[in-house]
């Protein structure tokens, strides 16, 4: 984005009525909470159902296994069922894990380094340096999981249809210590991007120079849509086994953003010997997961059409918040060239790009003012936002209202920022 003289101009004609607006918010000791995707309380009152399910006396599924008790490592038979058809897999190629996606992921990356894939010469942390590719923006929680583990970070640009294929396919052709990817193909956090069906059509068919390269696929947003119009993605590892690469992929999911956040039901899907060699590492590590919370989501949704109506509940109380972040964003910056943001079609972020060099500023500015968004950089790995410009906004957890004001805020703080940088 380039400032013209005219809208600097312009900006700063506005600069003492956005120093005296800025100075009101600060007085009016503000306390709105931008920075995390969390669901709004009017969203997990969709599922207060679930609180008295099954019931005292429904412990047991139609197999007859007694759901209190230990064991059935992978999941109940009519959970693995139901997960199948909402990842598009097999039910062999399913294990239904505890309440956090972010765990199974966290999982497989552990149990690569301490153990190493079936297709690994070693352990990965007995490997002299393991890469990740990083599309960005993207997910900090991912970024984490890597530099804890100690393994570097390579960042891919995304576009319109997803990651940079380009910059992806010459990177895992040439060098072996690229060892995977992370992915999240619908709605990604935080641009809203769907992945194109060539962007998948490419990552199961290109060559790649490390024989364990794993794409780590997070579909955190699947049914996350936020208009009647239900945008899918190609199913990757179905992909990959039409083009003889069946081992390629770790997929995910969760009702974490469905049912009840802290209690929801993750799920991992891949090829039958991926799903073995994690099953087998897994019972080192857990007798079995929650059945009772996997027999509560099955008597709560029933079906998969029950899951899709449930989420037509979620869009309903999600739409007009982003709506609002919309129409604020027009309002406020449309004419000024010192922003863009992304218009998602589902999901559960905005991706805010403001004037280059401003946007750790903006946040700071936004803190004073008694508005907390996601740190910038946070979207980068090692929080490193070569052009600090990325600011991530969440407008899940907050009331319209709250929203309306955090957003009057940020856009006179993205002024102020502007006006510091510019003029």
């Amino acid at each position: 984005m380039v400032l013209s003289t005219t809208k600097l101009d312009k900006l700063k004609q506005e600069f003492q009525h956005l120093q005296a607006a800025f100075e009101q918010y600060k007085a009016k000791g503000l306390k709105l909470d931008m920075t995390r995707g969390k669901p709004s309380p009017e969203q997990l009152n969709l599922s207060n159902e679930m609180l008295s399910l099954p019931g005292k006396d429904h412990y047991k599924d139609s197999n007859g296994t007694d759901c209190r008790n230990y064991g059935v490592l992978d999941g109940l038979t009519e959970a693995k069922d139901f997960f199948a058809e909402y990842m598009g897999v097999l039910p062999s190629e399913v294990i239904i894990g505890g309440n956090s996606s972010l765990a199974l992921m966290h999982n497989t990356l552990v149990y690569a380094m301490l153990y190493g894939y079936v297709e690994s010469e070693k352990p990965w942390a007995k490997q002299e340096k393991i890469k990740f590719l990083c599309p960005v923006p993207g997910y900090d929680r991912h970024f984490s999981v890597c530099e804890k583990l100690g393994i570097e970070m390579i960042p891919v640009a995304m576009n319109e249809e997803g990651p940079d294929m380009d910059q992806v396919k010459s990177l895992v052709a040439q060098d072996s210590t690229i060892k995977g990817m992370w992915c999240v193909p619908q709605y990604s956090n935080p641009t809203g991007v769907t992945y194109s069906d060539s962007v998948v059509e490419t990552f199961a068919s290109m060559q790649v120079a490390a024989p364990d390269f794993k794409i780590m696929w997070d579909n955190a947003y699947a049914v996350h849509h936020l208009n009647d119009e239900a945008i899918k993605v190609l199913n990757l590892l179905n992909t990959c086994k039409k083009v003889g690469n069946p081992h390629r992929v770790f997929m995910f999911g969760s009702t974490s953003k469905i049912s009840i956040a802290g209690a929801g039901i993750a799920v991992v899907t891949a090829s039958e010997q991926n799903i073995a060699w994690y099953k087998q590492n897994l019972s080192i590590q857990t007798i079995g997961h929650d059945k009772i919370n996997q027999l509560r989501h099955l008597h709560f949704f029933k079906d998969l059409a029950g899951l899709k109506k449930h989420m037509h509940q979620h869009a309903a109380i999600l739409k007009p918040k982003f709506d609002k972040v919309q129409s604020i964003l027009s309002k406020k910056l449309n004419d000024l060239d010192i922003a863009s943001w992304s218009k998602p079609k589902g999901g559960y972020f905005i991706s805010l790009d403001v004037s280059e060099g401003c946007a750790k500023r903006v946040v700071e500015l936004a803190a004073e003012a008694g508005v907390k968004m996601t740190s910038a950089g946070a979207t980068f790995p090692y929080k490193n936002d070569p052009r600090d410009c990325n600011i991530r906004i969440a407008p899940s957890l907050p009331s319209l209202d709250e929203i309306e004001k955090a957003m009057e805020v940020l856009c006179v703080c993205i002024k102020l920022a502007a006006i510091e940088k510019y003029a």
